[in-house]
């Protein structure tokens, strides 16, 4: 019985021995696995979390302020386009009123013989539009005798 004892204990001893050594092989080859894994990912040139968030929020802001910007954009050239309208009424009533007066200026710029530019410009603000020419002439003659 003690044989069979023994035998068994043997047993026990050579595979408690074969399961460390395979434990250590174990740890050895994820090692070396890892190793193998830490220098192709070095070689591919891959960002960290940390760069790759960073990258990413700095993008998003950038996007943000495009959008911005291009309403703002927008904005602007609505004004832009509304005030040149504006000014080529307010030049084309300039060029038919000079013309009836007989100042014989076609340019809207002020000059000594425009004879008050300012006052159309009043009286056409008054009459609704540039559509009033006649109406703005007359109230620029009523309020240059009045």
């Amino acid at each position: 019985m003690q044989s069979q004892n023994r035998l068994l204990d043997d047993l026990a001893r050579v595979a408690s021995g074969a399961f460390g050594v395979a434990a250590g092989m174990r740890s050895e080859v994820e090692s070396r696995m890892r190793e193998q894994f830490e220098q192709i990912l070095s070689r591919m040139d891959l960002v960290t979390r940390e760069d790759y968030e960073a990258a990413y929020a700095m993008a998003q802001n950038a996007r943000d302020a495009q959008e911005s910007m291009a309403e703002r954009v927008a904005t602007l050239e609505a004004r832009v386009n509304e005030l040149e309208e504006k000014l080529a009424a307010y030049q084309t009533s300039g060029e038919s009123s000079g013309k009836s007066a007989g100042s014989g200026s076609k340019t809207g710029g002020a000059s000594s013989k425009g004879g008050g530019k300012s006052g159309k410009s009043a009286g056409s603000k008054k009459g609704g539009g540039a559509g009033d020419d006649a109406s703005a002439g007359e109230a620029d003659s009523e309020n240059d005798g009045g």
